[in-house]
């Protein structure tokens, strides 16, 4: 026994001098990227600008000097939280069952259809607590329709309802707010299904008596794949896109106490909101000012990384671009109703941290000012920086292969600097006008709901493509006007042109095919499962897995495969650790595998392993309870990292040879 102690403590050291290092080293790069970065800006900004070049080239050359300056800050300031944000963690505290308060679990819905908010409810209805008389459901219905209170009553949750939409999501908590009592308040959008241990992953944290927490935000998770994996058929290789803010950026702002209340899956200390007045009006992310606020008033705002919900991403372009710009503008309301880069009531971390989020929105101006540069130069000779070759090498190079290494660092394989680009590539035509006008103090008053309607049509989006396909053009002629004629030590003090030439129209290429979209022919999304299921067909039962789930259908791996049919009835049960359903089912596909790991259409005769597809429905309404918890409570199966080994042109290559063959 002492043995074994002696090399779990060594072992345990061991990992922590390996951390030690890994740190270090990624210290080191961020270090490193900082300096080159910080002497790059410098030569830029005194040395580098065409004063004598005329007006236009001058000015030019200012804008493109201020965003690389904007872009390079912003990342500085998340590398430094980077740095320290393990001293603002806060360790998962153990509580006793007796100190778990009332809480009231507040669902807001506008116009969402009865279906998707009863998975939502549904899930709410089996959350863990040790005393489940102390969980208050609400549904928060400002639409106060007659079918969700009816669908309340079935599921034996409350119901509040209002007929006045004026206020919005605020209005309809503000108003919830007003009838219930318990001391922390949890929120879900609608289409946010939240896990069983939700509760009790996130209520200890306000049981810590030294830390005035205000509250806990999980990160926004989604069970179906967004736009960026399915219209680039990128859904094996990449993250969710929103995956980058909830589980790296916005914990890396519990280093300035800035994590940002995204409006879901969030626990909410009652008297803090109390105390700054409820949820506010005077903005369109009124999600993100409660935090804001909750931060002047002395709270600390906690990100965690564990996700604890799954919801749906939006599923069409011109959705996520309405839901971009609501973003956008919503953010730059809120920091400028709170004065949030210059009051005196955060510390200065915090009110960097703000102008970083205030400029982020800019970074899409930014990127087309990237993007046209090169052009000018190439097509025109629209000078916007002066300087020589070797000279831009000297300064340039070292600053921007350490950015890169430590872009690496800053993410843990979430995103990397060319996904970045390439979706404010994809994003940038649109954010533009709207930041501007928000900024000149013309806001967006109204507030709209996300359509995350899924729907069995081809996705694309011409009117959207218009802008990238002019720079797709622009770029190809800039690149043979620039190159022709040009030979040995030539093409080699052009290279540096060339290079941001190729490197932008990679991106743009990627904004093209997103834009013309996938034919997208389920509505219900597959999730990948692996549970003890039982079949039976015609008599026969077998013991098999599921291997994939959906509100559809099923895929099945049997031991004992059986010469089904497409089109035959079939009886089965999947249990997990917490459930069981009872599902009637209709066999689409089946086939068994031949020795080598080959598979043949399934005919009579002895039994093999094989597999199974089947479209099912739930045989009553506790098995169909059930059934969506076995899909939804559990971590789902899209990627969690980039995949190392797909390189940006492999997945060029294989959106062209995707969509040759679907043509």
């Amino acid at each position: 026994m002492a043995d074994e102690n002696r090399n779990e403590q060594n072992e345990n050291s061991e990992n922590k001098n390996d951390e030690y290092k890994n740190e270090q080293k990624r210290n080191g790069w961020f270090i490193l990227a900082i300096i080159s970065s910080a002497v790059y800006l410098i030569w830029r900004i005194f040395f580098t600008i065409p004063w004598r070049a005329g007006f236009l080239q001058t000015a030019a050359g200012i804008l493109l000097v201020l965003a690389e300056t904007v872009t390079t800050l912003g990342m500085m300031e998340l590398m430094l939280s980077r740095m320290k944000s393990r001293e603002y963690e806060i360790p998962f505290p153990d509580a006793a069952e007796s100190q778990f308060p009332d809480i009231d679990v507040l669902i807001a819905t506008h116009n969402e259809s009865a279906d998707l908010l009863y998975k939502t409810i549904n899930a709410c209805t089996f959350l863990e607590y040790p005393d489940p008389e102390k969980v208050h459901i609400y549904v928060c219905d400002d639409g106060d329709r007659e079918e969700i209170r009816e669908l309340s009553e079935h599921l034996k949750v409350g119901y509040l309802g209002m007929s006045d939409n004026r206020h919005a999501k605020s209005g309809n908590y503000n108003h919830a707010l007003s009838l219930t009592t318990s001391p922390l308040v949890a929120t879900f959008d609608a289409d946010m299904i939240p896990r069983r241990t939700f509760l009790m992953r996130t209520v200890p944290y306000f049981l810590i008596r030294e830390k005035r927490i205000g509250l806990v935000q999980t990160p926004q998770s989604f069970y179906n794949q967004d736009l960026f994996q399915f219209n680039l058929f990128s859904e094996k290789d990449i993250p969710n896109e929103q995956d980058f803010f909830s589980r790296e950026i916005n914990v890396l702002r519990n280093a300035t106490n800035t994590a940002a209340y995204t409006g879901s899956n969030t626990v909410i200390l009652r008297d803090a909101l109390e105390e700054i007045g409820g949820f506010p009006y005077d903005t369109v992310t009124e999600d993100f000012e409660v935090s804001l606020r909750l931060q002047k008033a002395g709270y600390i705002t906690y990100a965690t990384t564990e996700v604890l919900a799954s919801g749906l991403s939006t599923t069409t372009v011109s959705s996520m671009i309405g839901q971009r710009i609501r973003w956008a503008r919503g953010v730059i309301q809120s920091i400028q109703n709170t004065n949030a880069v210059f009051t005196g009531d955060l510390p200065f971390a915090a009110r960097m941290s703000y102008l970083n989020a205030y400029l982020y929105w800019w970074s899409f101006l930014c990127r087309m000012i990237f993007i046209l540069a090169p052009i000018l130069f190439a097509l025109v000779g629209f000078r916007l920086v002066e300087c020589g070759f070797w000279e831009l090498l000297l300064f340039w190079l070292p600053s921007h292969l350490s950015f890169r290494v430590a872009m690496g660092y800053l993410s843990t394989n979430i995103r990397n600097m060319r996904w970045s680009q390439i979706v404010d590539t994809i994003l940038a035509p649109y954010l533009i006008l709207p930041v501007l006008l928000e900024s000149l103090g013309i806001h967006q008053k109204t507030f709209k709901v996300t359509d995350k309607k899924k729907e069995r049509v081809r996705t694309a989006s011409w009117q959207y493509l218009i802008p990238h396909g002019i720079l797709i053009f622009l770029t190809v002629v800039a690149a043979i006007h620039f190159i022709r004629g040009k030979y040995g030590m030539a093409l080699v003090y052009s290279s540096v042109i060339l290079f941001w030439l190729g490197y932008n129209l990679t991106a743009l290429l990627y904004a093209g095919f997103f834009m013309l979209g996938r034919e997208s022919r389920r509505i219900s999304d597959r999730i990948g499962a692996e549970e003890p299921a039982e079949l039976w067909w015609k008599g026969e039962y077998r013991k098999g897995r599921t291997i994939d789930v959906s509100e559809e259908g099923i895929a099945l791996r049997l031991a004992d495969m059986i010469p089904s049919k497409k089109g035959d009835p079939l009886r089965i049960i999947v249990s997990s650790a917490y459930y069981r359903a009872v599902l009637k089912g209709i066999c689409v596909y089946s086939r068994k595998e031949k020795a080598g790991g080959e598979a043949q259409i399934v005919k009579p005769g002895a039994g093999k392993a094989g597999f199974l597809t089947a479209v099912v429905y739930p045989e009553e309404e506790n098995s169909r309870r059930n059934w969506l918890q076995i899909i939804h409570d559990r971590e789902h199966s899209l990627p969690r990292e980039i995949d190392p080994w797909m390189t940006i042109y492999d997945e060029l290559c294989r959106n062209i040879r995707m969509r040759w063959q679907r043509r």
